[in-house]
């Protein structure tokens, strides 16, 4: 397949097309993958590929996870190789509470530092199966490899507050990988945001590119 490739354009319609199902595979790894740890059913959403203006991430971010209205528990950890960007993963406040007891802890006699500490391990334990396998599919699948940074969790009110975002090109089009998740038989749900970094959009561009000509 021939696409005409302009350094600093956009993704394509067909370049979406194909990141949409990559993801698609990539959400779909990661979900099993916390399946098998936590022994419940993740249910997705259809994952969305999104253009957005990079001004306008922290608002797009916020918007999609407006439900959660008590304040947010984000698991924010970056992701480096030819792809590269940071991921965030969005619970609803009480999400720790509810991810200790998925995790089989006893959070009934943990004193009260404890459950915090109990919690916020939760978080980064499912955060680190989630956006590791995501990514690491999505990279094998384009053939890079990835490293990570430690994850780190944060609880906050606002996602405004916090979004790892620099925007040194306000304008420009920056993609989102997104999906929206709950747990079976849980009163329990999150969002994954995969951002990749204006500096790897260009390598991405040509990896869909190799990977569309592949699979033709």
């Amino acid at each position: 397949m021939n696409l005409e490739l302009e350094k600093g354009d956009g993704l394509s319609a067909d370049e979406i097309e194909v990141l949409q199902e990559i993801v698609n595979i990539a959400f779909g790894k990661a979900s099993a993958d916390l399946a098998d740890l936590l022994d419940h059913y993740l249910v997705l959403t259809v994952p969305r590929v999104t253009l957005v203006k990079s001004r306008d991430i922290p608002a797009y971010i916020r918007n999609e996870v407006s439900c959660y209205s008590n304040g947010l528990s984000i698991v924010e950890q970056r992701y480096w190789g030819k792809f590269k960007g940071v991921a965030l993963l969005v619970f609803p406040s009480k999400a720790g509470k509810e991810l200790v007891s998925l995790l089989g802890a006893d959070d009934e006699i943990a004193g009260h530092n404890r459950l915090d500490t109990l919690e916020r391990e939760a978080l980064v334990e499912v955060g680190n199966i989630l956006i590791g396998a995501c990514i690491g599919k999505i990279a094998e699948l384009l053939r890079d490899i990835v490293t990570y940074s430690p994850p780190t969790v944060m609880v906050q009110t606002d996602p405004l507050n916090t979004m790892p975002i620099k925007l040194d090109e306000p304008e420009a089009h920056s993609v989102i990988l997104r999906t929206v998740f709950s747990f079976e038989g849980r009163d329990l749900s999150g969002a994954l945001f995969i951002m990749p970094s204006r500096e790897s959009a260009w390598w991405l561009k040509l990896a869909l590119n190799d990977f569309l000509d592949n699979y033709e």
